[in-house]
């Protein structure tokens, strides 16, 4: 399998990457990681890219006038490396996918989609408001993204229970386990060509549990 060029879009820690280069040092995850971009240029994960000799950059939204320009720049360093997919990991900002790149940019998002997502659900916030609805699962979703919050075809989806003394760390942790199963699986399926888009809806891969 031709490795598929991809690049990660982080805003802090850098955990989805970790876990990523992680995989892909165990010659589980046919990539080859281009470039990582950065909303943050004090986001820890650029250290992880930077160790393993990946080229990186800053791309702050405040320093464009609008969405689209920033939205434009992610995109034009993104040519410029030959970009095939865009993984994001943990990447805080709206982007506004251009035509070229529709159905590849892909996100993992800590719940199930449809369920406690959409602007303002990221990090502790989903899982604060998981517990206080008082779902008895949760899970995470990969998807292709759009130029809605978490609103594009999903790819994939595992679950977790919801337990009764959980707090949103605990439920962050257990949710986060499954996460760094589930994309790294549907990456590599994106590059086998596995993965088939029609309308709103893909096919082709479930994944293992």
């Amino acid at each position: 399998m031709t490795p598929l060029r991809i690049a990660v879009l982080i805003s802090g820690g850098g955990t989805t990457l970790k876990n990523l280069l992680d995989w892909h040092k165990r010659g589980q995850l046919p990539v080859q990681f281009a470039t990582v971009i950065s909303s943050n240029p004090r986001a820890a994960g650029l250290q992880f890219a930077t160790e393993q000799a990946i080229p990186t950059a800053v791309i702050r939204r405040r320093d464009f006038a609008n969405s689209d320009q920033h939205s434009a720049a992610v995109f034009a360093h993104c040519r410029q490396h030959d970009v095939q997919l865009v993984v994001m990991g943990g990447y805080l900002e709206h982007l506004l996918i251009p035509s070229d790149f529709e159905k590849r940019v892909v996100n993992i998002h800590p719940s199930l989609i449809p369920a406690f997502c959409g602007h303002g659900f990221y990090g502790l916030r989903v899982h604060q408001a998981v517990l206080e609805f008082g779902a008895k699962v949760s899970g995470c979703t990969v998807h292709f993204v759009d130029n809605e919050y978490d609103h594009g075809p999903i790819i994939a989806q595992r679950t977790c229970p919801v337990l009764d003394d959980d707090t949103p760390e605990a439920l962050a942790a257990r949710v986060f386990q499954l996460e760094c199963q589930l994309l790294p699986q549907c990456i590599t399926a994106i590059a086998g060509g596995q993965v088939q888009v029609s309308h709103k809806r893909t096919r082709g891969f479930l994944g293992s549990s």
